[in-house]
């Protein structure tokens, strides 16, 4: 029988190429996302569901489960990547923005995973995979809020692992580095106000920062990689680092104490 994926932001980036390399490899795959209608690839493959999820939409999250199991009868991974990045000083973001990064990037993969969880109990396995961040064990400049969700991320995974492996399921962690996916793009929302002087300086430095750090990105298809080797290995193993920036970034982290750490990045933009 044919094993099968849920997965959560599937429209671009990491999910698109993440659904595609399990179906290459003989999975079903459920490949959810806000707009199906738009799709034009995934919906052309063997063994693929295009179907609605908005994880800020309790209902479609349920609706997506129910379908998915109608149409393949089991799942046995669910992957957590609906996300987006939101930068900029504290101060320049409303309570709304504030909120809706939350929602989004926590109580969104809460609920869908309070969804799928009564399924992998009763079935006594299943494999949770949780899309954090380099940005959940360190931090860049205006990144408060994104950081302060990658971080909860981090501490839900490994709190939940303890509570899943009672009945046979694992929780575990993939952490990208700097991808070449749209979250420069749609998927990153940038506030500021400029009549805050004081944090002109540091806004200018992130913005002059960023192209560089782009140049080393890794392409998302590394990231569903090391997704895909999380899901299969067997591995008693909670964190996967992916791309070579990440890597040499945690490294970095785990040496250096926090005052040598924090001083690098202020050097690296200029502070």
């Amino acid at each position: 029988m044919h094993k099968t994926i849920l997965i959560m932001g599937a429209s671009s980036g990491i999910g698109k190429e993440t659904a595609k390399l399990f179906q290459s490899k003989g999975w079903n795959v459920i490949a959810t996302m806000r707009n199906p209608a738009n799709e034009t690839e995934l919906n052309k493959l063997e063994n693929v569901l295009v179907t609605q999820l908005d994880v800020l939409d309790v209902a479609s999250i349920q609706d997506a489960f129910n379908e998915g199991i109608q149409k393949f009868g089991n799942i046995d991974v669910l992957l957590n990547n609906a996300g987006y990045g939101a930068y900029g000083p504290l101060e320049a973001f409303s309570r709304d923005q504030i909120v809706r990064q939350f929602n989004t990037n926590v109580i969104g993969l809460l609920d869908v995973t309070k969804t799928v969880l009564p399924h992998f109990r009763q079935n006594k396995k299943g494999v949770i995979i949780n899309i954090s961040s380099i940005g959940g064990k360190m931090s860049f400049p205006l990144g408060s809020l994104y950081h302060g969700t990658k971080f909860a991320v981090e501490g839900i995974s490994e709190s939940l692992n303890f509570e899943v492996e009672q009945f046979g399921g694992q929780v575990k962690i993939v952490e990208p580095g700097m991808i070449a996916t749209d979250f420069g793009g749609r998927s990153f929302d940038f506030s500021n106000d400029e009549n805050m002087a004081e944090y002109q300086k540091i806004v200018g430095a992130l913005m002059t920062a960023m192209p560089a750090m782009a140049e080393n990105a890794s392409p998302a298809s590394v990231v569903a990689a090391v997704i895909f080797e999380a899901a299969t290995d067997g591995k008693n193993q909670l964190r996967y680092t992916a791309g070579e920036d990440a890597k040499m970034l945690m490294a970095n982290r785990q040496q250096y104490d926090d005052d040598t750490f924090i001083g690098g990045i202020k050097t690296q933009f200029g502070l």
